[in-house]
Parts: C-alpha cells; sequence; structure tokens
C-alpha cells in the first residue's frame, strides 16, 4: 500500500514536470525505481531543454566559456592599446595630469590643489604629477572621507601603506553618517574616499592655468 502510494506521488510530480533527481529529493526513491515506474512518462523536449539550461555544472561550463572568450577579445585590445602606448616619458604624465585634473580635480579653492577618489592608483598618479610640477613632497595632505560603519583606523592604516606617506600627512578623518550598505550603487574600491591636497597658491595658478588652457582647445565656439 505504501510502495503504491509513493508510486502515485511520484507519477504526480511527474506529471508536474520534476525530473528524477528532483523527485528522488522529495521522495527519497532511487533513480533505478522511478525510471521503472515513470517509464511510459517521459518529459517534453521543451521541458528537457529546460531542466538542461538550470544544471549548475552546464551552467558553470557556460561561464567559464563566455570567460574565455572574454579575455581572449580583451587581450587582443590590450596587445593594441601598448603598441599604442609604449613607455610614458615624464612629458606625458605631464600632459595627463593636466586632463586627469581637469576631470578630477577640486577647482573652486584657491591657494591649493586638491584632488579626491576612491581608486588609490589615481591618487598615487596625482601625487607622481605634484611631485613632477615641483611640489615639495612634506606639504602634501591628506583627508578621508569614511563611512560610520568602517573600521577607521584600519582604513586608515590601508591608504598610509598604499600611497607612503607617514600617518601624521592625514588630518581628523571626515566621517559619513550613512552607513556602505545603505547605499545602492558600489562604493568604488572599498576604502572610502582619500582627498589629496597640496598647499600653495602659485600652484593653484599654475595648475589653474595649464587645464584651462586646455579646456579652452575644445570649448564650443
Amino acid at each position: 500500500m505504501a510502495r503504491r502510494l509513493e508510486r502515485e506521488k511520484a507519477l504526480r510530480l511527474r506529471k508536474q514536470g520534476k525530473s528524477y533527481s528532483e523527485i528522488k529529493k522529495l521522495l527519497g526513491i532511487s533513480k533505478s525505481t522511478l525510471s521503472y515506474w515513470l517509464t511510459d512518462f517521459p518529459l517534453s523536449e521543451s521541458r528537457i531543454q529546460e531542466l538542461r539550461d538550470r544544471n549548475p555544472i552546464r551552467i558553470e561550463r557556460y561561464r567559464q566559456t563566455m570567460s574565455k572568450k572574454r579575455e581572449a577579445r580583451i587581450e587582443v585590445e590590450r596587445k593594441k592599446v601598448l603598441f599604442k602606448l609604449g613607455k610614458l616619458n615624464e612629458r606625458d604624465l605631464y600632459v595627463g595630469g593636466f586632463f586627469l585634473f581637469w576631470g578630477e580635480g577640486t577647482k573652486r579653492r584657491s591657494g591649493q590643489v586638491a584632488l579626491s577618489n576612491t581608486d588609490p592608483a589615481v591618487i598615487r598618479f596625482f601625487i607622481r604629477w605634484l611631485l613632477l610640477l615641483g611640489a615639495e613632497k612634506s606639504k602634501i595632505h591628506f583627508v578621508l572621507h569614511l563611512y560610520e560603519d568602517m573600521d577607521i583606523k584600519k582604513e586608515t592604516r590601508f591608504w598610509v601603506n598604499v600611497l607612503g606617506f607617514p600617518e601624521s600627512a592625514f588630518s581628523c578623518p571626515y566621517i559619513k553618517k550613512t552607513k556602505q550598505a545603505d547605499i545602492s550603487y558600489k562604493t568604488g574600491f572599498g576604502h572610502g574616499t582619500c582627498n589629496a591636497r597640496y598647499y600653495s597658491q602659485q600652484m593653484n595658478d599654475y595648475v589653474r592655468t595649464g587645464f584651462e588652457y586646455i579646456r579652452g582647445l575644445y570649448e564650443p565656439k
């Protein structure tokens, strides 16, 4: 009697489009027994295809295949870019810094040259550019913008280490009341925002003149 009830349950599940694996998981009946009971109740071609598409192994293989194709495609473009760029010299860095400041720099303040970003590499480039312009390393300072649920000391040490400056070069961080988990967009590189500042009116005048000259080349007439 119990066996007949199990077979009826298996049949109902099969008619609902369940695979042998799904029925086995629900009823605890071996696949060989299910194959014997349900041999006259095959799944439709569309249902078989649907189950195949949902198969974790199949999905992972597809992801790996697409990943390899993407990597191969990017590698082709990477070779093109590296061939065109070659090795960057000081003039390349000099010009590139003005474009970076034009896009990301703080322009509303006089008496300093400042830039904020979440990407440590951008801040490192900005520092390299300031030094190229003749800035004194000891006069470069930083203010971190962090979230209240962050480990403030840990994030400060991160920026100290990645930028290669003493902790004394960092002012008291600005702590945002909003928590990272409450933000609907990705928060950059996960270590808050670093604002790098160099206090010099002469440098401010120099940099402003440079990026305004470049901007003027593209300003609508």
